[in-house]
């Protein structure tokens, strides 16, 4: 346990505590006492808390709707760029972009999903204000403001879209990234410097060292966190690492949850390195930086697709130092475009959780 968790107690409902400070009570246990109802029997679906942002995080959900239907996406709120940026700008909202993303790729394959899922995607083209807006960006927003809560307006769309699942914001307020990068001003390429903001994080040119949040300690959603005590799985990435995966691990109280779940913990590592912000990086340097940012971070299985990886030695390695095994599938689309596919993750997905999970089987 870290000097947070009497704060992270007060977030969660109570529970026995063990060894280590985890919960002493059988995962059945647990759950009954967190929702008031029934134990989960063997056999279930598994409970699974999904971290990240953007397309990873969308990637990432239209798989697992496939193989579970308890699934929450605990979603990073630091955008500040297009139609999210400019309504933080205008209305001191959260950004709402990731959050719609997230919604959208819980959406189901039938004419009513994929139609609400095209409506809150849907972007105007006006020469006006409304220029570049997306639909649900602005029915999220207006939801906030009739209900003045950001977790009950979530769920009543999510309700609206029919979506296999639960969309959290990871904070109640909105974030700022910083990021200390060494040559983002290419005359200057040995100059470390701090740049602000997720859009210009995201495409800097220089090297990002690391990064943090402002406000540096800010709340988590409490559910969020009693999402990630309650799950069988939490599974992290894939997405852009520095601004939509790491971000997660900068919110204390998640972080304690994230290392006190008694959960296991699933990385799933990007296709190929993103443009700008991690240029270059092999895939055992993404884990080196997760690492520097949450040393104390556990993990149990890191997942790659199997082309991707070039030095399958050196990310065993880089695995081993977060007590993880790595686990080679093929998961990207066969196109050549360095994006997930939504059945071939989901067979990787399914195949980790019964081989590697506590309970099962699944279905």
């Amino acid at each position: 346990m870290t000097r947070r968790t009497p704060r992270l107690s007060r977030l969660r409902r109570v529970v026995p505590e063990g060894r280590g400070g985890r919960a002493a009570d059988t995962r059945a246990g647990r759950s009954e006492q967190a929702r008031g109802g029934k134990p989960r029997r063997r056999g279930t679906q598994p409970k699974v808390v999904a971290l990240g942002g953007g397309m990873g995080l969308s990637a990432s959900l239209a798989a697992l709707r496939r193989i579970t239907g308890d699934l929450t996406a605990v979603v990073t709120v630091a955008d500040d760029g297009g139609s999210s940026g400019r309504l933080r700008d205008e209305l001191g909202v959260l950004p709402p972009g990731d959050l719609r993303k997230a919604l959208a790729a819980l959406c189901g394959d039938d004419d009513w999903g994929q139609t609400w899922a095209r409506v809150i995607q849907h972007r105007f083209q006006s020469k006006g204000d409304l220029h570049e807006h997306a639909v649900g960006n602005l029915l999220i927003v207006a939801l906030w403001e009739q209900l003045g809560d950001h977790v009950q307006a979530l769920d009543l769309v999510g309700k609206l879209l029919g979506a296999h699942g639960r969309v959290l914001p990871m904070s109640a307020v909105p974030l700022e990234l910083q990021a200390l990068v060494k040559g983002h001003d290419p005359d200057r390429p040995e100059d470390v410097d701090t740049v602000r903001g997720q859009a210009t994080v995201a495409l800097t040119p220089g090297e990002v060292q690391s990064v943090h949040l402002v406000p540096n300690d800010p709340p988590a959603v409490p559910e969020a966190v009693e999402a990630v005590l309650d799950a069988d799985w939490v599974v992290l990435g894939p997405g852009s690492w520095f601004s939509s995966v790491i971000p997660h691990l900068l919110v204390p109280d998640l972080l304690d949850a994230l290392m006190e779940t008694k959960a296991r913990r699933v990385l799933s590592l990007n296709l190929a390195p993103q443009p700008g912000e991690t240029e270059g990086f092999s895939p055992q340097r993404h884990l080196e930086v997760l690492g520097r940012h949450a040393p104390k971070l556990a993990l149990d299985v890191v997942l790659a697709d199997e082309a991707a990886v070039p030095d399958r030695d050196s990310l065993t390695d880089a695995a081993k130092r977060f007590g993880a095994a790595v686990e080679l599938a093929p998961v990207a689309r066969t196109d050549g475009t360095p994006r997930h596919d939504p059945e071939l993750l989901a067979a990787a997905y399914d195949r980790i959780f019964r081989m590697h999970g506590r309970i099962g089987p699944w279905r």
